[in-house]
């Protein structure tokens, strides 16, 4: 099917990633991803499988892309705020997108043979305004309340910073990538000076000048619009949240530390 005919549900809130690297009329896109972080050379789009999550389907369980290559299954999940709990969300994913696999190939996990499963890949790309670097392992071990360096209980999201200067090889060899990151990147820059969806609006049109993703821009503006008001929207709402809560904090933990300080001044308790 033509890239002209890929529709974008301007009702849903799937993200442009999910739109640019997700879509089954796009996968030579997500194939020059998965090459440029794996240094593979595959050339065949029907050997992807896309078995992609639907919140129709599983409630409030909807990942951005996942698909099977070759024996393994991928999770690429994209994130504009930095979240340290993407291994535990990666593993209910994963534990869902194996279900899926067992049921659909009528799978006998009680049998005496070994079955075997694609081999799980999970990647987070991370665009959003914090500093971190290229790489980051974060482990699901990190959140075990009883510390646990055994190793039995592990499960490994590996972050990759897309942000301009970040992960230039990678950047280099899938130019989808390297175009989704800078138009993201264009949008901060405009919105300095401008509102939202002015920035947003220059920034497509930026995109289209520049003929990014095979002209995918100029045919979807107006989805493209509507998805990136959204995400950018959620995206200030979660900053500002994080922020509240923090001020929140300080605020009733230094109002709990007066109060403790003029009890004891009461008390003559001194320490």
């Amino acid at each position: 099917m033509p890239l002209n005919t890929v529709t974008i549900n301007t009702k849903n809130k799937d993200s442009l990633f999910r739109f640019i690297f997700g879509a089954e009329e796009n996968k030579k896109h997500l194939l020059s991803l998965y090459n440029a972080i794996n240094n593979t050379h595959y050339t065949n789009l029907e050997d992807i499988e896309i078995n992609t999550l639907s919140d129709v389907i599983y409630v409030r369980v909807k990942n951005d892309v996942s698909f099977i290559l070759y024996s393994e299954m991928s999770l690429y999940e994209h994130q504009s705020t930095f979240n340290p709990n993407m291994p535990l969300r990666g593993m209910i994913y994963f534990s869902t997108l194996y279900a899926q696999f067992i049921s659909e190939n009528n799978v006998n996990i009680y049998s005496k043979t070994l079955v075997k499963i694609p081999t799980p890949r999970y990647i987070v790309f991370y665009n959003g305004n914090d500093s971190y670097p290229d790489k980051l392992e974060l482990k699901l071990s990190d959140a075990f309340e009883a510390p646990d360096t055994s190793g039995h209980f592990e499960w490994t999201a590996t972050m990759l910073n897309i942000n301009k200067g970040h992960n230039q090889e990678i950047m280099n060899k899938c130019g989808a990538l390297f175009q989704y990151s800078d138009f993201n990147a264009k949008v901060r820059e405009f919105n300095q000076s401008m509102p939202l969806k002015k920035a947003i609006n220059k920034a497509v049109d930026y995109a289209i000048s520049n003929n990014y993703l095979d002209g995918f821009f100029k045919k979807h503006k107006e989805g493209i619009m509507h998805s990136c008001l959204t995400e950018f929207n959620e995206e200030a709402y979660r900053k500002g949240i994080r922020e509240e809560g923090y001020n929140d904090g300080f605020n009733d933990g230094f109002h709990e530390a007066i109060v403790t300080i003029i009890q004891k001044l009461k008390n003559k308790d001194y320490g």
